[in-house]
């Protein structure tokens, strides 16, 4: 059975609301980190290479001409979602934030923002602006970088936050009526399969409306290659990764919208593990054990049932 026959995810769940599909843009915004910078740290977090994950030469674009490439897509949408994705997207001034935000929303074509940014760098006045956003019927995501619930293994990355201060902003945001996606990594060093399902736990007790799902990925230019390298690292197995990915899912809620059950990088960038260049393994191992355990949710009483 297919994956989004058992998981609700958040193509079908646009599709389902638009009527259309919509896509969602990745942007770079020429944010940087306050991990990376020394604001509270320096370095970064220990899994971190994020030109491995976001085109380092659309720094050099304005937000408009990087929407220009919307159009040339051969499976390109009518409507889109602009993803600011790169780095910390709320590390800003908040007029410098707005003026970014709304040079994307007045093209007719975008529908809304998915903004992501760590639960310690949205202030009270950010969580307004993008309220008021949605309050004028934008859709508007905070893609929040947790990782995982377990404040030691927050420490042992130099993640910079604890687990309090992720419970504390996303309770506040989605009081004022913004949708959450919360970002979480299976597979960091200290991690276990138990920790794992209570990251999901606990995630699920505090509210949430999207889930992205990360294995590790140990990349070159992180402090974890070099723990790798000397053989001090283990990368996850794909089998580990579709138990623990498919008992995350089956206790989440059928209403929790899921962005993402796992993700891919490139060699040479991506040095382990190597199932990670094919984004399908994960999909297909996770959706063969989810036919067989049952559907998103069956584990809390909610189990999703597609609907075509």
């Amino acid at each position: 059975m297919e994956l989004h026959h058992l998981v609700n995810t958040f193509g079908q769940d646009l599709q389902r609301r638009y009527g259309e599909k919509v896509h969602k843009l990745s942007l770079h915004g020429g944010f940087s980190c306050p991990n990376r910078d020394g604001t509270i740290g320096r370095g970064g977090c220990t899994f971190c290479h994020v030109a491995s994950f976001a085109d380092e030469t659309a720094q050099q674009l304005s937000v408009s001409a990087q929407l220009s490439q919307r159009a040339l897509g051969v499976d390109r949408a009518k409507r889109y979602l602009a993803y600011f994705q790169a780095y910390t997207s709320t590390y800003a001034e908040v007029e410098k934030l707005k003026a970014m935000y709304e040079e994307v929303l007045k093209y007719a074509d975008i529908v809304g923002l998915c903004v992501g940014t760590r639960p310690d760098c949205v202030p009270d006045a950010v969580l307004d602006l993008l309220a008021s956003y949605k309050d004028q019927g934008y859709e508007i995501w905070l893609e929040l970088g947790l990782q995982t619930a377990n404040d030691k293994t927050l420490q042992r990355i130099n993640r910079g936050h604890d687990f309090a201060c992720y419970d504390k902003i996303t309770r506040r945001a989605r009081a004022l009526g913004l949708n959450v996606c919360t970002h979480l990594i299976v597979g960091l060093p200290g991690d276990t399969a138990s920790d794992h399902i209570r990251t999901m736990d606990r995630v699920i007790e505090t509210g949430t409306d999207g889930i992205k799902l990360h294995p590790l990925h140990i990349v070159e230019g992180s402090i974890m290659a070099k723990a790798w390298r000397a053989g001090r690292l283990q990368a996850i197995s794909l089998d580990d990764y579709a138990e623990s990915a498919s008992e995350m899912i089956l206790r989440t809620p059928s209403n929790v919208v899921y962005h993402r059950v796992s993700a891919s990088a490139r060699k040479p960038t991506l040095l382990a593990p190597a199932w990670c260049e094919n984004r399908w393994l994960a999909m297909t191992d996770i959706a063969r054990a989810l036919t067989v355990k049952g559907a998103q949710g069956s584990l809390v009483g909610d189990a999703f049932h597609f609907v075509r």
